[in-house]
């Protein structure tokens, strides 16, 4: 009996070790995350050597990147820069467009106005912006929700990309189809609305300035389009990949970037809260009804998600190899959405790089 009594204790200590070493593999945020300081140019690096990554491949990555149009790129490692590059006249000052990689940045602060219950994602849009927002007959405008907005399955018409009331044109009910549409971009007002201030004040308030953001909103007569150096991109990115925090502070809820970072309806496998998903069994693309077998990025890690935006803006963020990775730049061949070929090759020489 007494063999037995001391073995119990170390089997369940044993089992504790296990599930604990799992937890820090696979969870960012139980990690010693660095994140730089708010208000400083410094920010902590971490050598090629340290993470015994092949660096006679990086310099054949930078090349292709340069070839390919692009203006800066920057490879984090649990926070530290482990490559930063800058191409041509462009600086670590120089501001560039998110494109659509922004939309993520409306996904944040989205989650952050429900858990501070200014919105509930579940509601109809007009609960917050009143009816007549959109053409649709009122009881199909009534069907659309915050989420459907998200989720990009509002089923309003994607032909045309305008978000005034005539472009808001009713096409499906809501739900029932996916199609890339700048409708999300009501979310904004929802949010200005509810908190009975301008999107901009809100935004910086509580997001931007708590993780030490640069950038402004430029807006269009038809987007609201975020510009930025690209570190302040990588900020974004990395607190995203610490599942909500900076520091010590939970600037979103985990619970809903838990949501926002997987599938969010089931047409679009590979399609969250504004986020692109790999490692998914099919994807559609913007401007297409078609759907699309396999992985969105196959040479990419399969648990990535990412922020991708017209002429190849890119934030990827991969749990599993610790890393957030940014592309700013001019389209690296013809002008696209979201999605281009260059996604597969890129990741192609990262691997050569980091493998």
């Amino acid at each position: 009996m007494k063999k037995i009594a001391i073995i119990i204790p170390i089997l369940i200590l044993l089992i504790s070790c296990s599930k604990d070493d799992e937890i820090s593999v696979n969870d960012p945020a139980s990690e010693n995350i660095y994140f730089p300081q708010n208000g400083s140019d410094i920010w902590e690096t971490k050598s090629i050597s340290e993470l015994s990554w092949n660096e006679n491949n990086l310099q054949p990555l930078l090349d292709y990147l340069e070839l390919k149009n692009s203006k800066s790129f920057i490879i984090l490692h649990d926070g530290k820069i482990v490559v930063e590059h800058y191409f041509g006249t462009h600086t670590a000052t120089t501001p560039w467009y998110w494109a659509s990689a922004g939309k993520t940045l409306t996904t944040a602060v989205s989650g952050i106005a429900e858990q501070e219950g200014l919105i509930n994602i579940n509601n109809k849009v007009s609960d917050y912006l009143g009816t007549g927002w959109t053409s649709a007959p009122l009881a199909k405008e009534n069907l659309i929700t915050c989420k459907n907005l998200l989720s990009m399955t509002s089923g309003l018409d994607d032909s045309n990309n305008g978000v005034t009331t005539a472009d808001l044109q009713y096409l499906a009910d809501a739900g029932s189809r996916w199609a890339y549409h700048g409708v999300f971009f009501k979310l904004q007002d929802v949010i200005s609305q509810s908190a009975n201030q301008t999107w901009d004040n809100y935004f910086n308030t509580k997001l931007k300035n708590p993780i030490g953001m640069s950038g402004a909103w430029l807006s269009t007569v038809t987007e609201n389009v975020y510009w930025s150096n690209t570190r302040s991109m990588a900020r974004f990115g990395l607190m995203i990949y610490a599942k909500g925090k900076w520091n010590s502070t939970q600037i979103i809820n985990e619970n809903f970037l838990n949501a926002a970072t997987n599938t969010s309806q089931n047409i679009n496998q590979a399609y969250g809260y504004l986020w692109w998903l790999n490692g998914k069994s099919s994807y559609h693309l913007p401007q297409s009804q078609f759907e699309f077998s396999g992985s969105l990025i196959p040479n990419a890690p399969s648990d990535m998600y990412c922020a991708l935006g017209k002429d190849d803006q890119k934030i990827y963020v991969v749990p599993s190899k610790k890393m957030v990775i940014i592309r700013m730049g001019n389209s690296a061949d013809e002008t696209n959405f979201a999605l281009s070929d260059f996604d597969n090759v890129l990741w192609g020489k990262i691997n050569a790089f980091i493998n």
